[in-house]
């Protein structure tokens, strides 16, 4: 059975991201048995510069994109029925707004130093919070919260927001990535090699895999 390293290059912010994640963890439970990999995140900042508090959505989208509110209501329609087809429910409102999401990449550094199980437990629940449940990403309640249902410790997590631990681990793997190329996220990296970007569908995820495996 072949082996595969996967990084898996996001934000929590980043809705397609979400979409990315759920595919290729369905993709991966397909292959059970034919292929097996190891996951891990690496960061992604698509707001570095966003002031505590965040931004309306749509006019950060409209600043960033020069999108309408009529097309980005249409691209929230193709992002929540995309969501659905790989089991992720976005928040039928939208997120209202956008955050700063230093603080959450610390967190995941620090999760993930612990293991690839409890890294991914935090994302999922990370994103969970900031696209189903709407919540803000800047929010330390809503943080600690997300590491309490990931059955982390919450004293240790408290530390690492309050003395600003890990900061500089996430910003050279930013710049890591920044190196490597990768402007956009999600972007899948396998074995340091084969890149897959976007938000694929299930059996895109699956073909690739199985032809990289191979």
């Amino acid at each position: 059975m072949s082996t595969l390293h996967i990084d898996f290059i996001s934000d929590v912010s980043c809705p397609w991201c979400a979409i990315g994640l759920n595919g290729l963890l369905k993709a991966m439970q397909e292959l059970n048995g034919e292929v097996t990999a190891t996951l891990t995140f690496l960061p992604f900042e698509l707001n570095p510069d966003m002031p505590p508090g965040g931004q309306d959505i749509t006019e950060h989208l409209t600043q960033k994109y020069g999108s309408t509110a009529e097309q980005q209501a249409q691209i929230r329609d193709t992002i929540r029925q995309r969501g659905a087809e790989v089991g992720f429910a976005f928040h039928s409102g939208g997120r209202g707004r956008i955050y700063n999401t230093l603080h959450a990449h610390r967190l995941l550094h620090w999760a993930g130093l612990q293991g690839t199980a409890p890294q991914l437990l935090l994302k999922q629940l990370l994103l969970k919070a900031c696209h189903t449940d709407s919540q803000a990403m800047d929010d330390r309640a809503v943080l600690l919260a997300c590491v309490g249902q990931a059955g982390l410790d919450l004293n240790e997590a408290e530390g690492v927001l309050n003395d600003g631990r890990y900061t500089e681990e996430v910003q050279e793997a930013e710049a890591m990535v920044a190196e490597a190329g990768i402007r956009s996220v999600p972007a899948v990296v396998i074995n340091q090699r084969h890149l897959i970007s976007g938000g694929q569908p299930v059996a895109n995820y699956v073909r690739a895999l199985r032809e990289i495996a191979a």
